[in-house]
């Protein structure tokens, strides 16, 4: 999240599929896994369990739920799904909603397979009014982080560390730590905490921020840390659902200005996910030719008597 150009003191700059926000030295977090999971009595958290695993070691884990988010990666690109973001900018004094930014999106596909996105929702964008605006590295952090997936191609830029085994909800899960070896200039990584499911080796839950962030006074580019829940939609994979981040963003004092606290919320809702056929053409000479296996999955007609 960003200021406007028009203000002086601290704001934040949110995006549409990613919400940055800018902090620089005080920053709350609120309601994130990281801490109630360290807590055995939190709901749907059971204790975790540091001791090696048994039978296979941290690296192999590692190995194959990289290779099996690699397999999502390319999965989720044949989906089709409704992406809903919201961000809200709370006054401190009502707790009510003060500015808003809303968007809800179609991701489709053309006639020709290509990928589209057709926007179905957004009402006037009023973040202003909470002090705030949407930046670039917001949207890259909605459409990149926000549904992270560490792939075998990302695993090289990510030191991944083996915290143990832990009971989340139903299921059975190793957790681990992950943050980039190194930041490369204008990039930006995902850093925090990765549920591994015991059986699908796939990500099931997240909780970390966007790294690096722009602290410096006057173009503060900052994002609150971030909860990402997955759920298994067709029997295989797992799929993010559900983001939420809420927090206080901490602008520095500047040209006179007094220092700035902003309370952030955003969610990301990831609804109706469908996996798009595509119809198949045969050309030959530059004219069609009919597709005896186009016939969408019904039998083909009986032959004439």
């Amino acid at each position: 999240m960003k200021q406007p150009a028009t203000l002086h003191a601290s704001f934040l700059v949110l995006c549409m599929s990613s919400i940055s926000m800018v902090a620089m030295l005080g920053f709350t977090a609120v309601a994130v896994p990281d801490v109630v999971a360290q807590d055995s009595s939190a709901s749907g958290f059971g204790p975790l369990d540091s001791t090696p695993p048994k039978d296979i070691t941290p690296q192999e884990i590692i190995n194959r739920f990289a290779a099996r988010e690699a397999e999502f990666a390319q999965a989720r690109d044949n989906y089709t799904f409704r992406q809903a973001v919201k961000v809200d900018t709370i006054d401190q004094d009502s707790g009510k909603v003060s500015g808003e930014y809303q968007q809800v999106t179609d991701i489709a596909f053309d006639k020709d397979g290509r990928r589209e996105e057709h926007v179905v929702f957004a009402p006037p964008n009023t973040l202003d009014n909470g002090g705030i605006m949407m930046s670039p590295t917001d949207f890259e952090e909605i459409e990149h982080r926000l549904p992270f997936i560490l792939t075998t191609t990302d695993l090289p830029q990510y030191d991944v560390t083996y915290l143990g085994r832990q009971r989340v909800d139903e299921l059975d899960t190793y957790v681990f730590e992950a943050g980039p070896k190194r930041m490369e200039k204008n990039r930006h990584y995902f850093q925090g905490k990765v549920w591994v499911d015991q059986q699908d080796f796939q990500i099931v839950l997240i909780n970390g921020r966007t790294v690096p962030q722009d602290t410096r006074p006057g173009h503060e580019d900052l994002q609150p840390p971030f909860t990402t829940y997955y759920e298994q939609v067709d029997g295989k994979y797992w799929f993010p659902t559900y983001t939420k981040a809420e927090g206080e963003l901490h602008f520095a004092a500047q040209n006179g200005a007094l220092s700035q606290d902003v309370h952030i919320r955003n969610t990301v809702r990831y609804t109706d996910y469908k996996q798009f056929r595509a119809s198949s053409r045969i050309i030959y000479n530059g004219q069609d030719i009919p597709n005896d296996n186009s016939n969408d999955g019904k039998p083909p007609a009986a032959p004439p008597k």
